[in-house]
C-alpha cells in the first residue's frame, strides 16, 4: 500500500493515518507514505512505526512537475498494489500514480462540505476537479455519512463511496484523575475549579471565536469557570485570543498553551469538552477523544458530531454562542458525578463502536477485496 497525503502537520486526518498504520500493521498490509508537503509532526511518528516517509516539500505550483516526477518514481520502486489518497490534494496526486502505474486508486475524504466559498480559491479548484474525476477512482472513503452526502450532491460519484468512520485507542485516552489535579496545578487554579476546554488548531472553520464570545457571557455569570484552549496558533500573541487574554471577564482565566504534545492528558483533567466548529468538520477526533477520556461535549452540529455525542453531552447550532454558552450552563448544573457517569456513557459506546481495530480491519478488507477484482479483471 502507498498513501499519499496532502500533509503530515499535526491534525486529526494526519493523526488517524498514524493510528490506522499502527493497526494495519500485522494486517497483512505493507504501508509506505508519500507527503506532498515537507516534514511535519506526524512524520516522525509514522517512522517511528517503521514506515516508510517521503516529502516533496511542495510550497509552489512551479514545483509541480519536480514533485510529480518525484512522486512516480518513489510509487514505482515501493510497487504497491493499491494506492490510497488522504485528503483532496492527496487524492489526485494518488490518481495521477493509479494512472500510470495502472493499478487501482483509493481516495480519502476526510470534511464535510457545507459551503465551497469557505474554501480558499485552490482549494476550491482542486474539489471541483475530484468531483469530474471522482469516477475514476476504484472506492472513495467518506470518514463521516454527512461528508459522503454533501460531496456526492456536489458531484462525486455515489457508486464509489462507503463510510468508515475514524478509529480511536481506549488506553491512550481514559480518565485520569492524576491528570485532573496535575493540569490544575500548572494552571495555577483551584483543584475543584469548572474547566472547560477547546483542542484545536487556529483556523476560521474551528470557531474559536464563537468559543471565546460563549466564554465571556459564561464567565460574566461563573467566576469559578476557567477555559483551556490548545492547538496551533493558540497562544496569547494571536490577535484573536489577545484582548480575551489580557481583558473582560476572561482575563486571569483563559489558558491558551498553544500547540502541545501531551494531549490525552489536557483532555482528560476537563469537566467538559467544546468544538465550536463552524463547517469543515466531518468527524471530529477531539470530541470522540474527550468522550474516550469520560469527558461530556458540548459541541456544534457539523459533520456527524451529533451521532458521535450521542447522549453523552448537548449539541447546539454553529456560531450561536448564547446556546453554545447555556448548553455549558446546563452540563455545570448537573455536578460533577452526572458529567462523570454521561462521560463514562460515552466511552463505552465509542469503544464500541469506534475502536481503531475494528477501522483498521475494515480499511485492510476493503484494499483485499478491491485487489482481488483488479487482478481478476
Amino acid at each position: 500500500m502507498l498513501y499519499v497525503i496532502t500533509g503530515l502537520s499535526t491534525g486529526g486526518a494526519e493523526k488517524q493515518l498514524a493510528r490506522l498504520l499502527a493497526k494495519l500493521d500485522g494486517k497483512d498490509v505493507e504501508a509506505a507514505v508519500v507527503s506532498l508537503a515537507a516534514p511535519g509532526a506526524v512524520s516522525g511518528e509514522l517512522e517511528s512505526l517503521g514506515v516508510p516517509v517521503w516529502h516533496l516539500n511542495l510550497a509552489r505550483p512551479w514545483q509541480l512537475p519536480w514533485a510529480a516526477a518525484r512522486l512516480l518514481t518513489v510509487a514505482r520502486r515501493f510497487r504497491p498494489h493499491v494506492i490510497q489518497g488522504w485528503m483532496y490534494h492527496g487524492n489526485l496526486a494518488a490518481s495521477f500514480v493509479g494512472k500510470f502505474l495502472g493499478v487501482p486508486v483509493v481516495w480519502g475524504i476526510r470534511q464535510t462540505l457545507y459551503d465551497l466559498q469557505r474554501e480558499k480559491p485552490g482549494t476550491r479548484a482542486v474539489i471541483r476537479l475530484s468531483a469530474r474525476w471522482s469516477s475514476r477512482a476504484t472506492a472513495i472513503v467518506y470518514n463521516a455519512e454527512v461528508s459522503r452526502t454533501q460531496h456526492e450532491a456536489f458531484g462525486f460519484a455515489p457508486e464509489r463511496g462507503c463510510v468508515i468512520g475514524n478509529g480511536f485507542d481506549g488506553g491512550q485516552w481514559r480518565s485520569d484523575i492524576d491528570s485532573r489535579h496535575s493540569v490544575r496545578a500548572e494552571l495555577g487554579i483551584e483543584p475543584d475549579a469548572p474547566l472547560i476546554g477547546l483542542v484545536a488548531r487556529y483556523h476560521p472553520m474551528k470557531g474559536h471565536d464563537i468559543f471565546l464570545d460563549a466564554a465571556a457571557r459564561l464567565a460574566a455569570l461563573r467566576p469559578d469557570v476557567h477555559f483551556l484552549l490548545a492547538g496551533r496558533e493558540v497562544t496569547p500573541a494571536h490577535p484573536l485570543f489577545a484582548a480575551h487574554y489580557h481583558h473582560g471577564p476572561l482575563a486571569g482565566r483563559l489558558h491558551l498553551l498553544g500547540e502541545r504534545a501531551d494531549i490525552p492528558r489536557l483532555t482528560a483533567a476537563l469537566d467538559i469538552a467544546s468544538s465550536s466548529s463552524s463547517w469543515g468538520e466531518a468527524f471530529s477526533n477531539a470530541i470522540a477523544e474527550a468522550l474516550l477520556c469520560g469527558v461530556p461535549v458540548v459541541a456544534t452540529d457539523v459533520g456527524d458530531t451529533r451521532t458521535i455525542i450521542g447522549d453523552s453531552g448537548i449539541v447546539v447550532p454553529p456560531g450561536d454562542a448564547r446556546a453554545l454558552a447555556n448548553a455549558w450552563q446546563t452540563l455545570l448544573d448537573c455536578g460533577l458525578e452526572a458529567r462523570l457517569a454521561m462521560g463514562q456513557a460515552g466511552r463505552e459506546r465509542l469503544l464500541t463502536e469506534y475502536s481503531i481495530e475494528a477501522v483498521a480491519q475494515a480499511y485492510a478488507q476493503l484494499y483485499e477485496r478491491i485487489q482481488n477484482q483488479w487482478t481478476k479483471t
